[in-house]
């Protein structure tokens, strides 16, 4: 299905948007911490039409319903918003929320189509927000920077999907560039771009996708979330940015052990993104693979959100060569990330997906991701 087909016309203009993987740091972005994402080459587009009305019509070339959903902006409310168009008409009600004026603005004609892969923990969704915030910033004429861009993202996933997300996904989806990871501090929104620099050392990232869905609107991001804001009351700190490594003696004593395992896995997780910028800028993408690893025995054993497919698929990559690996995204399923050599890709994805094989599991999707640039108009 196209927008042709949807609307009965072409286009005016498209806009993109992609993906992201996350190199390392799970679950601190919302406890105000560090983390260091990339854009990836898998994109979502919004092709786009402007109308002479406030209406928003809505259509994907992923909806079996086929026919484009409405919305006029003088109703735009979180309670009028339904299933995946809400990603789109969250961005124009969280825009207004956030200041715009949108009283003499018209609608537009939309049409979704997406090679991000849905439910692997790729941010498939900030993909959508991304786009389209980046399309309406554009014909409304707001003026909107992409920091602020990536906060109207935000609010709209939080308060229009209702996913308690931190700001990481449409931070990375907005500043990404060519073979460079975005590090970002979650609590000032500074950031700063840090060569990847995997094609001059002949490494890629490989994606397996374990097929296991995930929903961040469902229960156990949230309880993850309710822990860590727990932790840090009982600990007298704004989020858990605030504590040191050199901390967690004391935060053990103070808290029960699941909220102090928690904890634990955000204050280090914290420290090991610290660790890699300064890895990379020191001795390049070879020497991060421990910091890999260890972040994912932490998600695994502390924050426990991985699942048996996610271990199996960072087990077997090591066992086969890989500088590192480790799940990726919100957890409870999605995928994991293996850096490897170029050569060694191949066998690594077939090894991959024979022990998916023999433990009985559904056939992983494995694919080679490179990081790539942010949203613009095509």
């Amino acid at each position: 299905m196209t927008f042709q087909q949807v609307y009965g016309y072409e286009p005016a203009v498209r806009y993109s948007a992609p993906g992201r993987v996350n190199l390392i740091g799970e679950h601190t972005d919302y406890n105000d911490g560090y983390v260091l994402p990339f854009a990836i080459d898998r994109r979502t587009t919004a092709s786009i039409a402007p109308r002479t009305d406030r209406v928003i019509r809505v259509a994907s070339a992923f909806d079996e319903a086929g026919g484009p959903v409405s919305l006029s902006l003088d109703e735009l409310t979180p309670d009028a918003m339904d299933g995946w168009s809400s990603y789109v008409f969250g961005i124009a009600w969280s825009l207004r929320e956030q200041g715009a004026d949108l009283a003499d603005k018209t609608g537009f004609d939309v049409f979704i189509e997406s090679d991000v892969p849905v439910g692997a923990g790729l941010s498939s969704s900030a993909a959508i927000e991304c786009g389209v915030a980046l399309a309406f910033n554009d014909l409304w004429e707001l003026g909107l920077d992409r920091k602020s861009l990536a906060r109207v993202g935000q609010y709209s996933e939080n308060h229009a999907v209702g996913a308690p997300t931190g700001i990481m996904d449409q931070s990375a989806s907005l500043l990404g560039e060519q073979d460079a990871v975005v590090f970002l501090d979650c609590r000032t929104l500074d950031t700063a771009v840090v060569d990847l620099a995997l094609e001059a050392n002949g490494l890629e990232v490989l994606v397996m996708d374990t097929r296991v869905e995930h929903a961040h609107a469902t229960g156990g991001y949230a309880a993850r979330r309710a822990s860590c804001e727990k932790g840090a009351k009982a600990l007298g700190v704004e989020a858990l940015r605030d504590v040191a490594v050199d901390d967690l003696p004391r935060a053990q004593d103070l808290l029960d052990d699941e909220t102090f395992r928690r904890v634990r896995h955000i204050v280090t997780e914290d420290q090991r993104v610290l660790d890699t910028v300064r890895t990379l800028r020191e001795q390049g993408p070879r020497a991060i693979g421990s910091l890999l690893v260890a972040s994912h025995e932490s998600m695994r054993d502390d924050f426990e959100i991985s699942v048996p497919e996610l271990d199996l698929a960072v087990a077997t990559a090591m066992e086969h060569g890989a500088v590192g690996a480790r799940m990726t995204g919100g957890g409870f399923g999605g995928a994991a990330i293996a850096l490897v050599d170029r050569e060694a890709r191949e066998a690594i994805a077939a090894a991959v997906t024979t022990a998916f094989a023999a433990a009985g599991y559904r056939e992983p999707n494995v694919f080679t991701v490179h990081a790539a640039q942010g949203a613009r108009r095509d």
